[in-house]
C-alpha cells in the first residue's frame, strides 16, 4: 500500500508540473503574442504620421500615442532615434529595459521580447524598429527610430497562482483515491496471502487436511491450487507412513508376544539340562550352556521388545507409590548383587521421598548401572540427591558415573537410539541395544530428562532428573 501511495503521489505530482509547466507557458504566451500583434499594428498605424527625422519632442509624442492606445493603462513606451529618446511617462527612466533587447533591436528589424523580474513583479519588455518600405526596389529600411514597450504581466501572474493553487487542491482528492486504490489492491493481494500463512501454519501444526479455497484464475489462485495439492499429496505421504509404522509396531509387539511362549519352554528346558551340565561330557555341557546363555538373551530382548511396543503405543502407565528413593536405590543394587561393586552416595533414609513408579525406577536404576560395568570400569558410583532451588519444585537426581574411557564425542548423541552400538564389530553382547532406549522412555513418563556426557577427568556420567510434586502426581502417559 505504501509503495502504492508513492507511486500514486510521484505520478500525481509529476502530472500536475507538466501540466502547470504547459498552462504557465500558454498562458504567458498568449499574452505575449496579443501585446507584440497590438504593438505592432499601433506602431504600424502612428508611423506615418511621425516627422522624419523626429525631434524629442516629437518622439514623446509618439511614445504618448502608442501608449495610449491601450485602454487599461498599463503600458510604458520609450521611443529612440539616435541618440534622443523619449517616454511616455515624463522622467520614466525604463529600468526593465536591458542592454540586450536594446543591441538586438538595433542589430535585427525582427521583434524582440524577453520577460524581466524587477523585485517581486515580473514585466514583459518588447523592442521593435520602425522600418520604411522601398516601393521601387521592393525592399525594407530602417528608419533609425526604435519603440520599446514594457508591460506588468500582473493579470498573467494571477492566473499562474490560480493554477498553482488548483493544482495543490487537485493533489489532496488524487492521493486520497490513490490510498482507496492502494487499500482495495492491497486488500485483494493479501487475503488469499494471508489465508495461505494460516494454512500453511495449520500444515505445520499437524492439521494435514487443511485446504485453500480457489477463487479466481489468477496467480493467487494458481498458488492456492498448487498449495492444495501439495497439502493432499503430504497428508497422502504421512498416512502412508503412519500406516506402515503402525504396522512395523504391530508385527514387533506381535513377533515379541508369540515368541514369549515357547521360550518359556524353552527356557524350562534349558534349566534342567543345567542342571545335568555337570554329569555331561565337556563338548556336551559346553553346548548345553551356550543354549542357556542364548536362550537368557533372547527372552531378556523379547521382553525389551515387548516393553518398547507398549511406549511405541501409548499404553505404558504409571503406577505412582509414594517411596523412599534412596531405598528403592539399595534394593535395585541388592537384587541384582552390585552393592559390593557400586559406591553408593545416597542421602539417610526417608530424606528423599517422592511419587514414582517403582518399577520403573529399577528398571532405569538397573540398566545404567548394569551399563556402566559392562562399558565402563570401576569403580562405579551412584548418587542421588535433591537439585530443586531452594523454595522451588523439588527434583531428584539420580548420577551413574564410571571410569571407564568415556563416550566417544560422535556417539553421545545417538547412546539412547534404539539398537545403536558404538562399535561396529562388537555385534554379539550380553544387552539387548535396548537399555538405554527404554531408560529414556521411562524417565520421559515420569516427565524428566535423561542425559549422557563425558567426565573431566575421565569416564561417562548419566544424569536422571525427575521431578518430584509436592501435591500432584505426574499424569500419566498413555
Amino acid at each position: 500500500m505504501l509503495a502504492f501511495t508513492l507511486v500514486a503521489a510521484v505520478t500525481a505530482a509529476t502530472t500536475g508540473a507538466l501540466t502547470f509547466r504547459e498552462a504557465r507557458t500558454g498562458v504567458l504566451q498568449q499574452s505575449q503574442d496579443a501585446v507584440i500583434q497590438q504593438l505592432r499594428t499601433q506602431v504600424g498605424r502612428l508611423a506615418p504620421d511621425l516627422a522624419f527625422p523626429p525631434d524629442r519632442a516629437a518622439l514623446a509624442r509618439f511614445a504618448q500615442d502608442v501608449a495610449g492606445s491601450e485602454p487599461s493603462g498599463t503600458w510604458r513606451v520609450l521611443a529612440a532615434y539616435g541618440t534622443l529618446s523619449a517616454t511616455s511617462v515624463p522622467g520614466d527612466r525604463f529600468t526593465e529595459l536591458t542592454p540586450a533587447v536594446r543591441a538586438a533591436v538595433g542589430s535585427s528589424l525582427a521583434t524582440v521580447f524577453q520577460r524581466v523580474a524587477v523585485g517581486d513583479r515580473t514585466a514583459l519588455v518588447v523592442g521593435m524598429s520602425v522600418a520604411f518600405a522601398d516601393a521601387p526596389t521592393r525592399g525594407v529600411y530602417a528608419s533609425g527610430v526604435q519603440v520599446f514597450l514594457t508591460v506588468p504581466q500582473t493579470t498573467e501572474r494571477a492566473y499562474v497562482d490560480a493554477l498553482v493553487t488548483a493544482a495543490e487542491r487537485a493533489a489532496v482528492p488524487a492521493l486520497t483515491l490513490a490510498v482507496l486504490l492502494a487499500l482495495l489492491a492491497a486488500r485483494g493481494v493479501l487475503r488469499p496471502v494471508r489465508a495461505l500463512r494460516h494454512a500453511t501454519r495449520s500444515i505445520a501444526e499437524g492439521r494435514l487436511d487443511t485446504r485453500l479455497a480457489v477463487d479466481g484464475s489468477d496467480e493467487l489462485a494458481d498458488l492456492s491450487h498448487t498449495f492444495n495439492e501439495t497439502a493432499a499429496a503430504l497428508e497422502k505421504s504421512v498416512a502412508e507412513l503412519r500406516g506402515m509404522e503402525a504396522r512395523a509396531r504391530r508385527f514387533a509387539a506381535d513377533v515379541s508376544h508369540e515368541l514369549r511362549t515357547p521360550l518359556a519352554a524353552m527356557s524350562a528346558v534349558t534349566d534342567v539340562l543345567d542342571e545335568d551340565a555337570a554329569r555331561l561330557d565337556p563338548d556336551t555341557a559346553t553346548a548345553v550352556r551356550l543354549i542357556s546363555e542364548e536362550t537368557v538373551k533372547l527372552a531378556r530382548l523379547v521382553d525389551d521388545l515387548l516393553e518398547i511396543s507398549r511406549f511405541d503405543a501409548g499404553a505404558a502407565v504409571l503406577h505412582l507409590d509414594e517411596i523412599d528413593l534412596a531405598e528403592s536405590l539399595r534394593r535395585s543394587l541388592d537384587a541384582r548383587a552390585w552393592a559390593g561393586l557400586v559406591d553408593c552416595d545416597l542421602p539417610p533414609p526417608g530424606a528423599l521421598r517422592g511419587r514414582v513408579d517403582p518399577r520403573r525406577l529399577d528398571v532405569v536404576v538397573a540398566n545404567l548401572v548394569g551399563n556402566a560395568l559392562r562399558h565402563g570400569a570401576r569403580p562405579v558410583a551412584l548418587r542421588l540427591y535433591d537439585g530443586g532451588e531452594p523454595g522451588g519444585a523439588r527434583l531428584a537426581v539420580i548420577e551413574v558415573l564410571d571410569s571407564g574411557p568415556g563416550i566417544p564425542d560422535d556417539v553421545l548423541p545417538q547412546v539412547f537410539e534404539r539398537f545403536y552400538k558404538s562399535d561396529a564389530a562388537r555385534t554379539r553382547t550380553e544387552g539387548s541395544g535396548l537399555g538405554l532406549a527404554i531408560t529414556a522412555e521411562n524417565v520421559r513418563v515420569h516427565g524428566g530428562t535423561v542425559r549422557a556426557a563425558n567426565r573431566p577427568g575421565g569416564g561417562a556420567v548419566f544424569t536422571v532428573r525427575l521431578p518430584l510434586p509436592a501435591d500432584e502426581p505426574p499424569a500419566e502417559d498413555r
